[in-house]
């Protein structure tokens, strides 16, 4: 993965990957070990500590210490700020999305008449 210096482009970097946003979703449900996040997919253990080693240096996920146990948590501050960077485009496309129901509305209703 290309080095990236902004927290911002870290974050949509880790997310790019489907397992690395099935790890996130299921650390969403609580803190896992590696092995519990390893079950549901068809690679090895480094691969997944790879991907674990990805969304740590975007801050996504922290490992504790838990006696011998090296447990994984979601860290949601990063995104929190990805949402925060996409709330103006969701504003956007909601805007439009209702244009649009009240265009099919008004078309219906011309139908209907």
């Amino acid at each position: 993965m290309r080095s990236t210096t902004d927290p911002l482009s870290s974050t949509f970097a880790a997310l790019a990957d489907p397992t690395r946003r099935a790890i996130l979703a299921r650390l969403a449900d609580g803190d896992a070990t590696v092995g519990e996040l390893a079950e549901p997919h068809p690679m090895s253990l480094p691969s997944i500590s790879r991907h674990l080693k990805v969304l740590e240096r975007a801050g996504l996920v922290v490992k504790g210490r838990s006696a011998q146990w090296r447990p994984c948590r979601l860290e949601p501050a990063p995104l929190a700020e990805a949402d925060a960077w996409m709330a103006p485009y969701r504003m956007f496309f909601e805007s439009r999305f209702a244009r649009l129901a009240e265009q099919l509305a008004t078309e219906r209703r011309q139908e209907d008449a």
